[in-house]
């Protein structure tokens, strides 16, 4: 795990800014609680569990403290979603978000409900499994073959997206992780996907390509003929992938 003072420091001054919401927790999951945080490259993946209803008011205090933080380096990469005690049950349940340097609403789905059960760290207040319901492993298998079936197979049509970095990361390494879960019932680390998706029948210089951004020290933009080459090789795999996958768990 590739951490320094700057991921610390961000992260005490968002506890310390959320001080005022009297939080009854703070977790963290995706890459830093899983073990595998590249820091400027993940995502900083936080849930806030507030003692008060989320009002009007709470919306606006929440955005004030996001901006806050503005000046902080690693401050793009930082999500959290907001809870209370009474609305954390329930996956389908749309929540507070501040991600992308935004606020929205979305779900905390079975998939991140999972992580914070099986490693998520408490960075503040009660343990995970004080506030959220467990995760049965029928509905972690449901949710994860939707998502594959409703969701990323739909992408993949979408050529305009597999020229990009993170559609081309986020598709082979969610569609690995989902084979997994499926197979065994457990969550795994983008290194462990990358390592499982040769294996899988992934295209090896795509596999390559993702490890290099993530774990490599080469910033070097792709070029564009690699680009469009990538994408055809992504695509070209994932699609029948999907379908594979889907058919053997429906």
């Amino acid at each position: 795990m590739t951490r320094s003072d700057a991921t610390d420091r961000l992260l005490d001054r968002f506890l310390t800014e959320l001080r005022d919401l009297a939080p009854v927790a703070v977790w963290a999951h995706g890459s830093l609680g899983g073990g595998d945080y590249q820091e400027g490259r993940s995502d900083l993946d936080l849930i806030a569990v507030l003692d008060d209803p989320i009002t009007v008011r709470t919306v606006w205090r929440v955005a004030r403290l996001h901006a806050r933080l503005r000046t902080e380096p690693l401050v793009a990469k930082l999500h959290c979603s907001y809870l209370t005690p009474d609305t954390a049950d329930g996956a389908e349940r749309r929540h507070l978000t501040w991600a992308y340097e935004e606020l929205f609403k979305r779900p905390v789905t079975p998939v991140t409900r999972r992580e914070l059960h099986d490693f998520g760290v408490v960075l503040q207040g009660k343990p995970p499994a004080d506030l959220l319901p467990p995760v049965p492993d029928g509905e972690l298998s449901a949710f994860v073959v939707q998502d594959q079936r409703d969701f990323l197979r739909r992408e993949v049509d979408r050529a305009s997206n597999w020229t990009q970095d993170n559609w081309v990361d986020y598709g082979l390494v969610t569609h690995a992780r989902a084979a997994v879960t499926l197979k065994d019932g457990r969550l795994i680390t983008k290194r462990e996907a990358l390592e499982l998706l040769p294996g899988l029948g992934a295209p090896v210089e795509v596999v390559e390509d993702i490890r290099r951004r993530r774990y490599g020290r080469d910033g070097a933009a792709p070029s564009e003929e690699w680009t469009v080459r990538r994408a055809e090789l992504t695509r070209a795999y994932l699609g029948p992938a999907i379908d594979t996958l889907v058919r053997a768990y429906v």
